[in-house]
């Protein structure tokens, strides 16, 4: 007998069905709310509200527990490339040996960018932030495929599409990075891996000796793409979903994705992390001062990159990242009082009583930053590296939605504004 619930209305019953995830999540089916009883629910910002079925990504904050299709986000960092958790995401299993070959061998053909993205670079006011530029880069692929706005193509089509975006989406960023520093762009080498031909683009020099990827930065760059590949109905994957469902090409709907993961509550959460951590070198770099206002309640000051609003116990990417962030900063020997003033927080907050009994552990966003920030990129391009990451997850999404043909996402409201009032005109008004 299938599980239901009952809902009283107005003295009338009213009964709904429950639906049973496959591990075990549980979700009352209010599809039919309105139909029956004429009222909605009220819940704001979604904190109780599953707005799809998803067969993508399976988390449970409360344990830790991150999956992608049935895999444990500790197996994938451990033993995948990110090229394999990118397939596995978009197509639903692990690729064997012929099938990965030819991912790859697909994303290397279309890994060039289109020259007329140079000529938008000119028309970015200095001093963009780089995912404004991100953003309406991505956009702007739209206008140079134009038969990717076709909503209604075949499915052969639309990967090309998806492959597309994946192939193109590293050399944008690595434009990016080249543009704000003012060198010249370096081209795509596709005889290496995806990962490494990434930082090849954003770190090699066009009239220098041959950049060689440090095999150590590579596997930490591996990882923390990884780690950033999925993370279920999020504020930026839900913006894909909802954009996509009314039949928006896939480029405006990842772009639109890409400025919701902007926002400092989302994406932008490692750029905090570093600038609160300058902020402490500014004042002179007393850990302990800063710790005592975290503690305060009665202080605004809140530690950046702490706790996890999803993770109740621990994040589990964090305990993944920790590792490589360590060898990092040991193969690079960086001398920085900002990455030292980072250690000393990592240690309070391991070991101090009060975040150990609240929880507020380091979280992935926290040595992400670190990590970055080592390898010399700057503060603000931090969530470009996060949405390059992201991005299989938000196509996933796109897909999902878009072969479910899921309906156009129409929230509702409760309206509290004016009752109806009859209009005076302007010379009658006070």
């Amino acid at each position: 007998m299938s599980e239901t619930v009952k809902l009283i209305v107005e003295g009338q019953e009213y009964e709904f069905p429950v639906i049973t995830g496959t591990e075990g999540e549980k979700a009352i089916d209010i599809s039919k709310l309105r139909d029956l009883t004429g009222h909605i629910t009220l819940d704001i910002g979604f904190k109780n509200t599953g707005s799809t079925k998803s067969a993508i990504t399976f988390l449970d904050g409360e344990e830790g527990i991150l999956h992608h299709r049935g895999y444990s986000i500790e197996d994938l960092a451990e033993h995948a490339s990110f090229l394999e958790v990118s397939y596995l995401l978009l197509y639903g299993k692990l690729p064997n040996a012929t099938e990965y070959a030819e991912f790859q061998s697909a994303i290397r053909e279309h890994t060039l960018a289109n020259e007329g993205l140079e000529a938008m670079f000119k028309a970015f006011p200095t001093g963009s932030h780089p995912m404004g530029q991100l953003s309406s880069m991505v956009a702007a692929l739209g206008l140079y495929y134009p038969k990717a706005l076709n909503p209604h193509r075949s499915e052969e089509a639309i990967n090309r599409t998806i492959i597309r975006l994946m192939a193109k989406m590293p050399t944008i960023c690595a434009m990016i990075y080249k543009k704000r520093n003012g060198h010249p762009t370096v081209y795509p080498k596709n005889s290496l891996d995806y990962v490494a031909n990434y930082l090849n683009m954003t770190f090699g020099q066009v009239t220098m000796p041959e950049y060689e990827p440090d095999p150590v930065l590579v596997s930490a760059m591996n990882k923390l793409l990884i780690l950033h590949a999925d993370h279920e109905q999020n504020c930026s994957a839900s913006t894909v979903r909802v954009v996509g469902s009314s039949q928006s090409n896939l480029y405006s709907s990842i772009s639109a994705g890409i400025s919701a993961l902007w926002g400092p509550l989302h994406g932008g959460a490692n750029q905090e992390v570093l600038e609160m951590l300058e902020q402490i070198q500014n004042d002179g770099g007393d850990v302990q001062k800063w710790i005592n206002k975290a503690k305060d309640k009665n202080d605004p000051f809140r530690l950046m990159g702490f706790g996890h609003r999803v993770y109740k116990n621990f994040d589990p990417r964090a305990k993944i990242i920790k590792k490589a962030c360590d060898d990092v900063l040991a193969k690079l020997g960086v001398n920085d009082p900002v990455l030292e003033i980072a250690k000393q927080l990592e240690e309070a907050a391991l070991t101090d009583p009060y975040f150990v009994e609240r929880k507020l552990f380091p979280n992935v966003d926290f040595y992400s930053g670190i990590i970055y920030r080592a390898m010399g990129f700057p503060t603000d391009f931090f969530t470009v590296l996060f949405s390059m990451g992201r991005l299989p997850g938000w196509i996933s999404q796109w897909q999902e939605m878009r072969k479910e043909k899921q309906p156009i996402a129409r929230p509702r409201q409760i309206y509290t504004g004016e009752t109806p009032r009859a209009y005076v005109h302007m010379k009658d008004r006070d």
